[in-house]
């Protein structure tokens, strides 16, 4: 059913009031840039609308507008800035992301070291689950490793182990953690130094559990920001990047610690698991679908071992 034209006229009218907010910031900052300070680099912490909040070098934040024609900047991003008053500056320039991620064609977050999957004992991992993640961030060429988590609840760890050896053996990092327990906490915090990094995962696995335990202080630091940002009630809802006592940086938001599939083709489901790689385009039919065909390379290195027969199960089930 299409839009009445009263809900088309709506629509229209908030996106030219939002591009006339977006063009009455940057005109604001184009004209403070006359009397601004000497342009440094800086780190995006957080966005909220047309406004930034930049960490400079020394550790001071200031709330920044964007200059204009300047490519949208988010958590994660690498900036040039110059002071324009008290803990206030310009945004002049973007610098060159190392990546990037997206959800649904909206982009979330910058210069990604690490994602971290974070799935449960209880509730129990799935894996057709935990691929649908790895085919994304394979697809996004964002490196992703896996933490198992609450391995206090398990009456048989070995056979945990035994579950996550098929990911072990094609090159993904797991991590068995118990926060509860502290059970190798300080080993995976050593993991994080001088990385950023972010957490994805199913609500009820211990995400945000493990994220206290890394910052504990995590409620000063969103309070810090809500001040410095005068963002309200929003930062709690907003991507923002925190720093990690211990080492390296959080970036961090209800909204992309969960995220599904994208609409991605057969062939990028294809892609994203990384064991089938060298098998691709070994096949005997060139549209070789690795479904019923015969002479398929993929089946062939399942049935001796060479791709883990559950892997492959979820493969079908992701393009059909």
């Amino acid at each position: 059913m299409g839009l009445t034209r009263r809900q088309q006229w709506r629509i229209e009218k908030i996106q030219a009031e939002r591009i006339a907010r977006a063009q009455r910031v940057a005109g604001d900052s184009e004209s403070l840039l006359d009397e601004a300070g000497e342009a440094q680099t800086g780190l995006v912490i957080t966005r909220y609308g047309q406004r930034l909040l930049v960490e400079a070098e020394s550790g001071e934040l200031r709330q920044c507008t964007g200059r204009q024609n300047i490519e949208l900047s988010v958590a994660g991003d690498q900036v040039i800035f110059q002071p324009t008053g008290d803990n206030e500056g310009v945004v002049t320039a973007l610098l060159k992301r190392d990546n990037q991620l997206s959800r649904s064609y909206k982009l979330i977050a910058a210069n990604i070291d690490q994602l971290w999957l974070v799935v449960a004992v209880e509730p129990h991992y799935q894996f057709e689950l935990i691929d649908r993640y790895l085919v994304v961030a394979e697809n996004a060429g964002l490196p992703i490793n896996i933490v198992v988590n609450k391995i206090e609840l398990s009456q048989n760890f070995e056979q945990i182990k035994t579950d996550f050896s098929m990911y072990e053996s094609v090159g993904y990092s797991v991590a068995y953690l118990s926060v509860n327990e502290q059970t190798n906490i300080d080993s995976f915090k050593a993991l994080l130094d001088d990385k950023t990094h972010i957490f994805l995962g199913q609500s009820g696995v211990g995400k945000s559990s493990l994220i206290n335990e890394l910052i504990p202080d995590l409620n000063l630091r969103v309070n810090e920001i809500s001040v410095k940002s005068k963002l309200g009630k929003h930062t709690t809802t907003n991507t923002t990047l925190y720093h990690i006592p211990s080492g390296g940086d959080l970036i961090d938001s209800p909204g992309i610690r969960e995220f599904q599939l994208d609409d991605l083709t057969d062939k990028e489901i294809l892609s994203g698991f990384r064991e089938f790689k060298p098998f691709i385009g070994q096949c005997k039919f060139r549209n070789c679908a690795h479904i019923n065909e015969p002479k398929c390379a993929i089946k062939q290195a399942v049935e001796i071992g060479e791709i883990h027969t559950k892997r492959y199960q979820n493969y079908l089930n992701l393009i059909t």
